[in-house]
């Protein structure tokens, strides 16, 4: 240990040891803390069981990538960066931070470990992390003061600015800094060692040039000042975090822990009931705050404020009275206010519905997923938006336009209200020597091609199990589909929050497929893929039919003709369920580039994970949204930004919102969209 010339530990003050004063200040911050800490987790404790403690290892590695490594940050690349360094800058110091507490009362305290070489090693990059914090700091204070990313705007009726608690926060940060390299600074002064003990050009390597030469009784009140400023700093900072939106600095950790493993499925009506018991039930769905789940709470007291799931909403950004930033910023603020830290707490019950959200404002969401891919804390939102939904389904507060398709979907089993006997007729249609073997006329295969409704029904989309059928035939499948047996998977039905109707859907599909006897099931609608892969039990493995085609290419047994005309460029639209839900990207690019003379581009920036929803598949074509454009319109303008002359998807729904985004936006005639199946069905060699 080195001998100090001074300490605060060893501080008196006109006669008066400064000791007691330094015990003092953690004792009330950390009590202060705890009582604030206690008010914040009473909402977690009555809210709803949400059990996570299942996948341990898939947990930590997510904890490692998402939280330690920050994974996400740098898809926005300064503010990512600077985020970066600010974290791991805390990291780093949190460590000579508690240190700092301790020396107000142990002289000369040093944690177990960090004295010699590695002490050594750990003062340089402290006094290193210092410095980059506190330039990231000011970068940061003057973007959000000034420059003001659109992304960070709070409409006034939808809550307050955050920014003074932003420009705080950030100030008592670099006060944390400043203060912890002025007392280092202020000590290496006062040893006598020479300037330049510090590392160069850091914080401390600054204050100690210039503080040499001062008297050792100027630079013990220097250091002292400078430790009296950060014990305080540090413990206002601590009980300021649980206020505001920076709890997430302490609570985004198990927010990740506790996030989901899985895409692509939806929570339980409630936990730890069977589908068998949902008859009894006397509530469905969330209704008031403590229908929320514990995980639902957590995710509201982790946002960020940060605006990244609003800024790739594709509600949000066709003004639809949808920001998923404020469905957990009004929560939070209402959980807060009911929950005062001094004062009673307020436990009757508030609907949600009316009070904090408007049903407007929960029909608008797509559940394209695009704001938790984004989100970099693992908040959910689309279990939150089903939950609302199913208790708004509940109390009948239904929209209009969505009555009629839902009343359909029970009695004929899709939302058309046709008859079953018809959901067949394409096959007659498909021609090029391939019979569709059926299982209502006694049929078997190995595999089951579930159409699903819009592909059964509507003439345009015919076209596409046409063609899946001809794909299949030519690429060696034995395939087999249901009939008039078959119903709508249901898997928007049960986003919409109609559960008891997804669940009767459920059991007459299960029933069909497993009487059909088919070992795998091929479907060419992603939302199917979604609903029997994740929404249903007991099935055979689903594949999309991009996955086969690209195998096929590669095996051989499909062999894909030139183009005729190589003149256009084409460009790939990643269906939200999959892709972001699926994570099915590879496949469709292998199919299209495969395709001899053909000519790919990206629509960089909004592809991928980070593609734009179309605007919804099932029952989004039913309902009619407030909004100012269409969400097919952004995205027909993304493709031709990108040089694109035909757009490529591989979901029929998809097809159907951009073939009507490219007439309004008057460019027939300038772009065109096909369904990946039909593309290569007109290419495929004999």
């Amino acid at each position: 240990m080195v001998h100090e010339p001074f300490s605060p530990a060893t501080a008196v003050l006109n006669g008066m040891p400064l000791r007691w004063l330094f015990v003092l200040i953690p004792l009330i911050g950390l009590a202060c803390f705890a009582w604030i800490m206690g008010r914040r987790i009473a909402p977690l404790l009555r809210a709803a069981a949400d059990p996570r403690w299942d996948r341990i290892p898939e947990r930590i590695l997510l904890v490692l990538r998402i939280w330690l490594a920050q994974w996400r940050q740098p898809r926005y690349m300064l503010a990512g960066v600077l985020h970066i360094v600010v974290f791991f800058g805390f990291l780093i110091l949190a460590a000579r931070s508690s240190q700092m507490v301790v020396l107000g009362f142990v002289d000369g305290f040093v944690f177990p470990g960090f004295g010699g070489a590695f002490g050594v090693f750990y003062n340089a990059a402290k006094d290193v992390a210092s410095t980059l914090v506190f330039l990231a700091v000011v970068v940061l204070a003057v973007r959000r003061a000034v420059f003001k990313p659109a992304r960070y705007a709070v409409p006034e009726k939808l809550g307050k600015d955050h920014t003074p608690e932003a420009l705080l926060v950030l100030g008592l940060i670099a006060t944390l800094v400043v203060s912890e390299s002025v007392f280092e600074g202020a000590l290496l002064a006062a040893r006598g060692e020479g300037t330049g003990s510090a590392v160069a050009l850091t914080m401390t390597w600054v204050f100690e040039r210039l503080l040499s030469g001062l008297q050792v009784s100027s630079l013990s009140r220097i250091n002292l000042a400078a430790y009296l400023v950060h014990d305080l700093t540090f413990f206002f900072f601590l009980c300021l975090l649980p206020l505001g939106k920076h709890f997430h600095v302490i609570t985004s950790l198990f927010n990740v822990f506790f996030m989901r493993v899985r895409t692509g499925n939806v929570k339980p009506v409630v936990y730890g009931i069977s589908d068998a018991q949902l008859d009894d039930l006397k509530s469905f769905g969330v209704k008031k705050f403590e229908d929320f789940t514990w995980k639902h709470v957590l995710d509201f007291y982790s946002c960020v404020d940060c605006g990244r799931c609003s800024d790739r909403c594709p509600a949000n950004a066709v003004k639809r009275p949808l920001s998923p930033r404020f469905i957990s910023i009004k929560a939070r603020d209402s959980i807060y206010e009911r929950n005062p830290i001094f004062g009673k707490i307020k436990t009757e019950s508030v609907p949600l519905i009316g009070s904090i959200y408007s049903e407007a404002e929960i029909w608008s969401c797509t559940t394209c997923g695009a704001c938790e891919e984004e989100c970099p804390v693992g908040i959910e939102y689309i279990d939150k938006m089903v939950d609302l939904r199913r208790g708004m389904v509940d109390e009948g507060l239904v929209p209009q336009s969505l009555q009629k398709p839902m009343s359909a979907l029970e009695k004929r089993g899709n939302p058309w209200g046709k008859l079953e006997k018809k959901r067949a007729e394409w096959t007659a249609g498909v021609g090029d020597g391939v019979t569709v073997k059926l299982v209502e006329k006694g049929d078997t295969a190995e595999a089951l091609y579930f159409v699903d409704s819009i592909t059964s029904y509507d003439a345009r989309m015919q076209k596409i199990a046409q063609a899946t059928a001809r794909v299949l035939g030519k690429g060696g499948i034995d395939f087999v589909v249901i009939g008039k047996d078959e119903k709508d998977s249901g898997h928007d039905v049960r986003r919409f929050g109609e559960e008891m109707l997804f669940q009767s859907l459920k059991e007459q599909n299960t029933e069909a497929i497993k009487a059909s006897g088919a070992r795998r099931i091929v479907v060419n609608d992603p939302h199917t893929l979604n609903a029997l892969r994740n929404d249903y039990a007991d099935m055979p493995p689903v594949q999309h039919v991009s996955e086969l085609i690209a195998k096929g290419v590669e095996s051989g047994k499909l062999k894909l003709a030139p183009l005729a005309d190589s003149s256009k460029t084409y460009t790939y639209h990643d269906p939200c369920y999959l892709g972001r839900h699926n994570d099915t990207y590879d496949a469709p690019r292998q199919a299209i580039d495969s395709i001899p003379g053909l000519k790919r581009v990206e629509m960089t920036g909004n592809c991928r994970d980070r593609s734009f929803c179309c605007g919804g598949g099932g029952l989004m074509l039913f309902y009619e949204p407030e909004e100012e454009q269409r969400m097919g319109v952004v995205r027909v303008e993304q493709a031709r930004q990108s040089g694109a002359d035909v757009i490529v998807t591989a979901c029929p729904y998809c097809l159907t919102n951009i073939e009507d985004a490219i007439k309004v936006a008057g460019l027939e005639g300038k772009m065109e969209v096909l369904d990946l199946v039909e593309l290569v069905d007109g290419q495929l060699q004999n």
